[in-house]
């Protein structure tokens, strides 16, 4: 029986090669309250906005998020995006990357316009260069895939058409992991799958399938004859098709397909859901994980990332906690890691008057020096501390940047902390830097 918690232990200790287009997204939430007087549009009243790696950097992103370690490789013009993305993969010692600068490229940036409060995505705007990049750029990528293939457990190739993965790079990328015995992942893009021929496994999404094989994918028969119809024109192993809502089917040659629901849960958004599917697919296969195992992790990793905003990751503490059986998580499944769904937990507190603030129902403890104040089921801290879960408690936070020592003259407030995920003896075992609703 295959063990996750020992695979997730030891999920540090790999090294992931990826390889694929690099891109800038770029989210711009506000609301909608009008229509444009000067045409039928809606007005969009910005409130905030965010950058982040996306693309196949956001792959690399979700393996660093797990603990291991990635080595990047991939193209961007000489521009301004393109030096952002440098400062942000910098930013991470655990991806060690090698960008290709090509002058006659832009690089690839994604503007998405969304309602924050119906978590709507209002329009796109992209920039962007699809044309195959240079032969010089082809040269610079193999020579870099090569020299690291020696270092690394599996390989993600990451396409979306942008023009880094050509069939010249693609080919060579494959053939050397295949000499080296490394497992290839490749998240595909475009209707001709022959250039990912040898691959170990192919992700296409149900309409990427249904259009790679010309055949129709409407039902889960249709999707696994499909499958396996993908797996002999490109010689793989196995096929992966995610389903969105649906879950997932996977193809295994020699064997029926396994279909597996999705996990019952609020999506805010689904951009970057397959770059986490092709990391912890590539990750577990580092680790000569079965395919069906690596499917039911990836499927548990994809449902945390749909739950947040933006262009997501998953960590590891978030993984175990959605993927092993509640009966070993008992302590950690009083937390709350992205503070989304903890505004949703926290509502819903409120809605079944399941919190208190008055000075009669809160108290207060000592562990050694540190002053704690708890509030219905939170305990707040008046200074840093790391400390285990206790049984009764459904959050526990720790401020790390301000101090509220008087949490009565606190109402709502962002409050930057950490939740510390232990066993209830209070040894630590993780942490997870987010923001929290004060409940009160």
């Amino acid at each position: 029986m295959f063990d996750f918690d020992k695979h997730l232990a030891a999920l540090a200790d790999q090294t992931v090669l990826c390889i694929g287009d690099l891109m800038l997204d770029e989210f711009v939430y506000g609301e909608v309250a009008r229509i444009s007087p000067e045409a039928p549009a809606p007005v969009l009243t910005v409130k905030r906005s965010e950058q982040m790696i996306g693309g196949a950097g956001n792959v690399a992103r979700n393996l660093v998020a797990l603990g291991a370690r990635c080595i990047f490789i991939g193209v961007v013009g000489d521009d301004d995006a393109g030096r952002t993305l440098a400062d942000a993969l910098g930013e991470d010692p655990l991806i060690e990357f090698h960008l290709v600068v090509d002058g006659a490229r832009q690089t690839t940036r994604k503007v998405r316009f969304v309602s924050e409060h119906h978590s709507t995505h209002l329009m796109r705007a992209d920039w962007e260069t699809t044309v195959p990049t240079s032969a010089h750029s082809e040269a610079s990528i193999i020579a870099y895939a090569e020299t690291a293939m020696p270092q690394v457990g599996a390989v993600v190739l990451s396409d979306y058409a942008k023009g880094t993965l050509t069939p010249r790079v693609t080919r060579a990328i494959i053939d050397a992991a295949r000499g080296c015995g490394k497992p290839v992942v490749v998240d595909p893009k475009g209707h001709d799958y022959s250039v990912y021929r040898g691959a170990t496994l192919i992700t296409p999404n149900r309409q990427e399938l249904g259009a790679a094989v010309h055949r129709p994918v409407a039902t889960e028969a249709e999707i696994g004859e499909a499958a396996a119809e993908l797996a002999r024109l490109v010689a793989s192993e196995a096929v992966l098709v995610t389903r969105s809502e649906q879950g997932m089917t996977l193809h295994i040659e020699g064997h029926g397909p396994i279909h597996i629901p999705a996990y019952p849960v609020k999506v805010h958004d689904v951009s970057g859901a397959g770059d986490t599917v092709a990391a912890v697919m590539a990750v577990l296969l580092a680790m000569r994980a079965p395919f069906e195992s690596a499917m039911r992790a990836a499927n548990a990793a994809a449902a945390v990332v749909v739950g947040k905003r933006g262009t997501a990751t998953v960590s590891l503490a978030e993984l175990r906690h959605r993927v092993l059986p509640s009966a070993s998580l008992a302590p950690e499944d009083k937390i709350v890691f992205d503070w989304s769904v903890l505004d949703e937990r926290l509502a819903d507190w409120r809605k079944h008057d399941r919190r208190s603030g008055s000075p009669t129902t809160s108290e207060k403890l000592r562990i050694g020096q540190i002053e704690t104040r708890q509030v219905g089921r939170v305990i707040y801290f008046n200074t840093p501390v790391s400390i285990g879960i206790k049984e009764h408690l459904e959050v526990i936070v720790y401020t790390n940047l301000e101090t509220y020592r008087n949490l009565s003259d606190v109402n709502v407030a962002r409050i930057p902390i950490e939740i510390a995920v232990g066993n209830t003896e209070g040894k630590l075992a993780a942490a997870q830097s987010l923001t929290v609703v004060n409940c009160k």
